[in-house]
């Protein structure tokens, strides 16, 4: 188990279907020490459902990523608990569904700045607060999409939130990297999660990337959970600054059958 005695922290963990939660099961079989944030009692809830076979190993700590003092307090909590951190995955990603549909021009400011908080600077905040306790080796992992790089329908101010932090991941990489901590992103094909549910026609989404997608089925969690251990082990040890596409190989197709877009 090559992560055997690695110990690190998960944010974004929602209920069983959660990317995030595919990243936490393959490094739990790893032998992985994780622990875990949630925002929220019906969120812990879910969690210690989840985690039942798994206490007291795992740490959780309730977490507002719109708190800087929040994240101070909780990475206290993580150094006094666990003392370090080869590992830090964000999957934490929010905007107002009612501006998940329909054109991105309607978008308010407030709706827009939250979005960019949570979704994109909430990764500095993370880093900031956790690097102290990172050594060389360490590694840090964001979540994103390809709505960050090319338009996707009702996707909207996602992805413009999920553009900036795959800049943040270039810079961190870049600041990072002398210090021998790596910064990767994995952008995962549509995966149907709480979050995912919130953007409009986003079952139609499912069904024309599973008929476009080179090999032709939808991205699940477990698929990013092997690329994750991948990125978060040693086995990357040479990798940074680097957008991982996990989507069955559809960001590499312009168009493909045109009897995919057919919704009957």
């Amino acid at each position: 188990m090559s992560m055997k005695g690695k110990k690190g922290i998960i944010f974004g963990v929602a209920n069983d279907r959660s990317i995030a939660w595919g990243i936490a099961k393959k490094l739990l079989s790893e032998g992985a020490e994780v622990a875990f944030s949630y925002n929220g009692e019906r969120l812990k809830r879910n969690l210690d459902k989840l985690l039942a076979d798994y206490y007291p190993v795992c740490k959780l700590y309730d977490c507002d990523v719109a708190s800087e003092e929040n994240i101070l307090k909780v990475a206290e909590q993580y150094r006094a608990d666990v003392g370090q951190c080869d590992f830090l995955v964000h999957g934490i990603g929010f905007a107002d569904k009612t501006y998940l549909e329909g054109q991105f021009l309607p978008t308010p400011k407030d709706v827009f700045l939250q979005a960019m908080d949570i979704s994109a600077y909430s990764l500095v905040s993370l880093t900031r607060a956790f690097k102290p306790m990172m050594v060389s080796g360490s590694s840090i992992l964001a979540l994103t999409y390809l709505g960050s790089e090319k338009v996707v329908q009702n996707y909207n101010v996602m992805g413009v939130a999920k553009a900036a932090l795959e800049s943040i991941v270039r810079y961190l990489a870049y600041d990072l990297g002398p210090e021998g901590i790596r910064v990767n992103a994995i952008s995962a094909g549509p995966v149907n999660t709480l979050a995912a549910r919130g953007i409009s026609d986003f079952t139609d989404l499912l069904k024309i990337h599973r008929k476009i997608a080179p090999l032709r089925e939808n991205t699940t969690p477990e698929h990013v959970g092997g690329a994750a251990y991948f990125l978060l082990s040693d086995l990357s040890f040479g990798v940074t600054s680097e957008i991982m596409y996990v989507d069955g190989g559809y960001n590499t197709v312009t168009v493909g059958p045109i009897s995919a877009y057919d919704k009957e």
